[in-house]
This record gives C-alpha cells, sequence and structure tokens, in this order.
C-alpha cells in the first residue's frame, strides 16, 4: 500500500494510480471517493439500468469531457473505462 492521504481521500491505491496516469489531484480524488461510496461500478451491469441523465451525471462527476453529446450507451463506455 501506498502513502496515506487522510480522510479526505477514500481509496489511496485508486488515488495513486491516477495520479500516476496524469489525472489532476482533483478528479483523482473524485473518482478513488465515488468509487468508495458505491456511486461507480464499473464490473457491474448497473449502469445499463441508469437513465442517460444518471450516467450525464456520474460522468460530469468524473471529469468525462464530451459527454454532452454521447448517446447512453457511450456514456456507460466512458465510464467503465474510466
Amino acid at each position: 500500500m501506498g502513502k496515506e492521504y487522510g480522510n479526505s481521500i477514500k481509496n489511496d491505491d485508486v488515488y495513486e494510480a491516477l495520479r500516476a496516469d496524469g489525472a489532476s489531484k482533483e478528479k483523482a480524488a473524485r473518482i478513488a471517493n465515488a468509487q468508495v461510496k458505491g456511486s461507480i461500478n464499473h464490473n457491474s451491469r448497473k449502469l445499463e439500468t441508469r437513465t442517460k441523465q444518471q450516467l450525464y451525471e456520474e460522468a460530469k462527476n468524473i471529469g468525462i469531457s464530451g459527454r454532452s453529446k454521447m448517446n447512453k450507451q457511450e456514456l456507460v463506455k466512458a465510464i467503465r473505462s474510466r
């Protein structure tokens, strides 16, 4: 396990991996914390059961660009790729 970032970062390993891939501190923290809260579940089919608006909001929260032009399936794919 890497460095511990305290209460502000809920999943230190995910945070460090995202930072190593070039994500900003804010973006890495948002994604690491969202995964712990359960709002991001890339491996389940739950994303397909969400509305396009819910997927859009999720994409917005994790900083996916171009989301306004994406259809539902493209949003699902983009969220899973994060």
